[in-house]
């Protein structure tokens, strides 16, 4: 290898660990104080890089908070949703997301309530990250609402409007926590009472009539 491919090289390699080590700082800053902001300069003191590194990295603040709650979706199994998603059939589709939704959020659990506290009291890069990943759920939960109405599985007078509206109550956060936290219910229990509500409200039962 010339002396230019390996410096090439040698940069590359110190660029990819510069991140990976910011984002675990910013991991763990989230985790040992969920009630401050997150801070680039107690971030970039953690990861040992000038805050200036963040910057060329990331690009700017919302660069970095769309790539930590990325990699928390990594982290917590957000392939599970993804391949749960995938399905054929509709109603598996609702199923398995709810359920893959629920271990997602169980995971990370504290990270996930702190990012969603911060984004609620500051205005600022992570708010925006938050209402972003927000409006891609609520996308996500009218394509399962038309996927269940095009297979003929949604309930007589339920409008596909309506069912992404209650589906996006069913698959949030703050429902998920109020099972998991307030009722003190495993992640799997959650998910079984998240998937009846949802049949309950949505699913044309066999035998009932539409």
């Amino acid at each position: 290898m010339n002396t230019r491919k390996y410096e090439q090289r040698l940069r590359a390699d110190t660029a990819a660990e510069n991140r990976r080590r910011i984002l675990q700082a910013a991991y763990d800053r989230l985790r040992e104080a969920p009630s401050e902001p997150l801070s680039l300069d107690k971030v970039a003191n953690k990861a040992r890089v000038a805050r200036s590194t963040i910057y060329v990295i990331f690009e700017s603040r919302a660069g970095l908070f769309d790539a930590v709650f990325r990699d928390l979706l990594d982290r917590a199994g957000f392939d599970r949703i993804v391949t749960a998603v995938a399905h054929h059939d509709a109603g598996e589709h609702l199923r398995g997301s709810l359920r893959a939704g629920a271990h997602v959020y169980a995971a990370e659990r504290g990270v996930v309530r702190a990012i969603y506290s911060m984004a609620a009291l500051h205005a600022d890069a992570l708010a925006d990250t938050v209402r972003h990943d927000e409006v891609g759920r609520a996308e996500g939960m009218r394509h399962l609402a038309q996927r269940l109405a095009d297979q003929n599985l949604l309930r007589a007078g339920i409008t596909v409007q309506e069912a992404t509206d209650i589906l996006y109550v069913i698959s949030s956060f703050d429902t998920f926590d109020l099972l998991f936290t307030g009722r003190g219910l495993a992640a799997d229990a959650v998910a079984d009472r998240l998937i009846a509500m949802a049949e309950r409200a949505l699913v044309h039962q066999v035998g009932q009539p539409r």
